[in-house]
């Protein structure tokens, strides 16, 4: 499996700090190098030359169609992380969303 460099985003990185933890510590007890890296979604647009996956917070659901424009030309794939991963705060969900994202599961 390959290592990633993920970004994950919520309206302010508060919360999404948490998450990125979480995602960090359940890649690391399966053998996965990977960054996870939180910031607000302000911040996408300075990342994008450095990430190869950008999960945002399912609060930003509207503004999906927005932050994948930022990543046009960009080998990034963008997905929502789930509502249950993200309100339990459950970093093996997200690792495995992630991980069917990159067809790794």
């Amino acid at each position: 499996m390959a290592n990633h460099n993920i970004l994950l985003v919520c309206g302010s990185g508060a919360s999404s700090g948490f998450m990125a933890a979480n995602i960090r510590k359940a890649a690391s007890a399966r053998g996965l190098e990977w960054k996870v890296t939180a910031r607000s979604e302000s911040e996408i647009l300075n990342y994008v030359e450095d990430i190869d996956c950008l999960m945002v917070g399912p609060h930003l659901e509207s503004n999906l169609g927005a932050i994948e424009e930022d990543c046009d030309g960009y080998d990034i794939k963008v997905a929502l992380l789930t509502k249950e991963a993200y309100s339990k705060l459950n970093g093996d969900l997200a690792v495995d969303q992630i991980l069917e994202m990159f067809g790794e599961k």
